[in-house]
């Protein structure tokens, strides 16, 4: 049996409705593929990439300082601390006016918590010390103690300051600071100023030396030299050295009469000490001991060699005694 249908075979009518059959089979086999087939998934949106936005924050007032701006004028950078300190020499402070008004205020003004103002108040007792010295004499341990705070202070400034106070004390009081009151705030200060002696910052170091020197030139040799003796044996050798220029410039002011009130004998062995030091300094301070105790030794000797190799003999263990004749001889 043939399945097939022919159009040509049958009547236009039934081809026309076989035609308009087919086209809805058509259409709704379309519409059947559609509705089966399997959902589309939406695309699931890409996630955007995060962008870091940094907040502006208001400039400071430092960079706001630095900002160029053509229509205003450059504003002047604020000065240094140490900028604001005047290191003034001794011969250019002018005394106090009104100093009985201001004495009372001296002590609260070195032990303020500003700085700036400490080194103002110690010019002040400096200025105490070189004009109105009988005025500051009641309260001057208590100067004495706070020089020795702020030679401690990290502040170089500040540090210099109260060194330079420290030579005007000594050229104003001299051997008032020897007295019971001040001994212990002396012993202090004596060590601060050879410390300070060592320091790397070059203008602390002088400034201590020049103290140092004021100190024996102001003070009675004989007290001070037995205050310098026990820094003979002192663990820092840098320290030492420095003693032994001090106790050098001290045992130079001496006369023979004072040299036996301390004691040749001792003198000489201290002598001897230093000149077995490590540094040259030291070394060097002990030979200028030595030349200056021969010349005053052997002063009224004719025979001045003889004369000191038997004092030397009497004085030193023999090992030491050619050391001491061959430094006296070449002078």
């Amino acid at each position: 049996m043939n399945s097939s249908i022919s159009l040509k075979s049958t009547s236009p009518s039934l081809s026309l409705s076989l035609s308009l059959s087919l086209c809805d089979f058509s259409e709704k086999m379309a519409l059947r593929s559609l509705d089966n087939a399997l959902p589309i998934t939406p695309d699931r949106p890409k996630k955007q990439a995060k962008v870091a936005i940094p907040l502006l924050k208001p400039p400071s007032a430092a960079a706001a300082a630095t900002v160029n701006d053509e229509n205003k004028a450059p504003l002047p950078l604020p000065p240094s601390g140490d900028a604001t300190i005047d290191y003034v020499s001794s011969e250019d402070l002018a005394p106090i006016p009104d100093p009985e008004s201001k004495i009372h205020r001296l002590i609260e003004g070195l032990e303020s918590k500003d700085w700036i103002k400490v080194c103002e108040w110690l010019n002040n007792a400096r200025r105490f010390a070189l004009y109105n010295s009988d005025l500051m004499l009641p309260l001057l341990e208590k100067v004495m103690l706070v020089l020795v705070k702020a030679m401690k202070n990290p502040r170089s400034a500040l540090c210099k300051t109260s060194i330079m106070a420290a030579s005007d004390v000594f050229k104003a009081y001299g051997d008032k600071l020897l007295d019971a009151a001040n001994s212990i705030a002396l012993d202090q200060m004596l060590l601060q100023l050879l410390l300070k002696a060592l320091q790397d910052k070059r203008f602390v170091c002088e400034e201590a030396d020049r103290a140092l020197s004021a100190m024996v030139c102001s003070l009675t040799p004989l007290p001070l030299l037995h205050k310098l003796r026990s820094y003979v044996s002192h663990s820092n050798l840098r320290v030492r050295a420095k003693a032994a220029v001090s106790i050098s410039n001290c045992v130079s002011k001496m006369g023979l009469e004072q040299m036996k009130e301390f004691g040749l004998a001792s003198l000489l062995q201290m002598a001897v000490e230093l000149l077995n030091d490590r540094l040259p300094e030291a070394r060097e301070a002990a030979r200028s001991i030595v030349v200056w105790m021969y010349e005053c030794v052997t002063e009224n000797q004719e025979q001045k060699q003889e004369s000191w190799q038997s004092f030397c003999q009497i004085s030193l263990p023999p090992a030491h005694v050619q050391s001491m004749v061959k430094i006296a001889s070449s002078q």
